[in-house]
């Protein structure tokens, strides 16, 4: 888990909390120039950014950390703050837990594995879609022939050469099969 927060007392006490749930922290951080790259190299289950005494600072963490796009970013407020949960909602957060409970905390910890999972597994659909699609594209132009039939080419060399379609859509976007 990396805990990110510009107050260093926060920093201290929320990583306590989350090696209390059992897990690892990594690299608490204050820094906005440095959380990006941390991230990127860390490859860190769930970020939790705390809002600080300035809420842009807090925002600036969220958006590099969701710029890596390596884990989901859980917001952490010591009261509801509707307006930054907005905000923070607009630069990517996937959940966000008020001071309380550390039951609570490992409960949403849960949830936005579960979630940011699910949405991993829903962007790896979106661009498998979009590569076939390119396939299909290139076939059709390369061969003049419809959609369907672009789609029974590709779909016969999978099968002939037993590999998955998308790898073999790959091959064709890539230039290294010519059908």
């Amino acid at each position: 888990m990396l805990v990110a927060n510009e107050r260093q007392d926060r920093l201290v006490i929320v990583a306590d909390v989350i090696r209390g749930l059992g897990h690892e922290v990594i690299a608490p951080q204050i820094e906005v120039s440095e959380v990006g790259p941390i991230t990127a190299r860390e490859q860190p289950d769930v970020a939790f950014v705390g809002l600080g005494a300035s809420s842009q600072h807090a925002l600036e963490l969220i958006e590099r950390i969701v710029h890596e796009a390596a884990c989901p970013v859980v917001a952490l407020l010591h009261e509801p703050d509707s307006d930054f949960v907005i905000e923070a909602a607009k630069r990517g957060i996937f959940a966000y837990i008020t001071d309380g409970d550390p039951q609570e905390w490992q409960n949403s910890i849960e949830i936005v594995l579960r979630r940011f999972a699910e949405f991993r597994d829903l962007e790896g659909a979106f661009k498998r879609r979009t590569l076939t699609e390119r396939a299909k594209g290139i076939l059709m132009e390369r061969h003049a022939i419809d959609e369907e039939r672009a789609f029974q080419m590709i779909r016969e060399h999978a099968r002939d050469t037993q590999t998955k379609l998308v790898d073999t859509a790959q091959s064709i976007v890539d230039g290294s099969l010519s059908t």
